[in-house]
């Protein structure tokens, strides 16, 4: 029997939010689709760019909702339902103002933090039991308006860290489909400071 595995990457549709911090769910999809050679097209059915492709023996379904973030939940419940897969076939990545430029966590289960995007997929699901990785934007410039920060297109200092963050993002997505997310989250999830941009291993994603 292959296994399936779903991997969401939430953002806003659009030219104009494409190179912004709150799509970086989208960007991340987008790149696993390039390196597994897995084009993405507009599904009707799900409300969502969706793309097909094969790693580690398993089947996945890459998909990249069109409903905008804050009604992400519709696209996820059909992709899950039309597959008869449930919330532990599931990782969702998105972006976290709450962590540092660059910085990963992943973990299987847990609140929105306030993110839109995860609260409408928790609420048509019924369940927040469902993976996640949170990849990390920052809060921009001291002062700077959050709304304005999450939907202005990246700087382009900060979109060399971004794109370093997309890779390595879907590097974990991979681990997480060929090894499981205890494996990914010793290897992924990291803590970087603001001054220094280090980056302190922890284990098993335990903040």
């Amino acid at each position: 029997m292959v296994l399936v595995k779903v991997v969401v990457g939430l953002g806003n549709p659009g030219e104009a939010y494409a190179r912004t911090p709150h799509n970086m769910g989208f960007m991340v999809v987008d790149s696993l689709a390039g390196r597994l050679g897995c084009r993405m097209r507009l599904s009707g059915r799900f409300q969502a760019m969706t793309g097909s492709a094969q790693y580690a023996g398993q089947d996945l379904l890459l998909v990249e909702p069109q409903t905008f973030m804050n009604e992400s939940g519709r696209s996820v419940g059909a992709s899950l339902g039309y597959r008869k897969l449930g919330p532990a076939d599931l990782l969702v990545v998105a972006d976290d103002a709450d962590l540092p430029l660059g910085a990963l966590r992943m973990r299987k289960q847990g609140s929105s933090g306030g993110h839109r995007g995860l609260e409408s997929i928790a609420e048509v699901l019924g369940t927040s039991d469902f993976g996640r990785l949170r990849v990390g934007i920052g809060r921009g410039k001291p002062g700077a308006d959050l709304v304005k920060h999450v939907l202005n297109a990246f700087g382009r200092e900060e979109w060399s860290e971004a794109e370093k963050a997309v890779k390595e993002a879907a590097d974990a997505v991979l681990c997480w489909i060929e090894h499981g997310a205890e494996r990914a989250m010793n290897r992924f999830n990291t803590r970087r400071t603001e001054s220094a941009g280090e980056k302190d291993v922890m284990a098993g994603g335990k903040e």
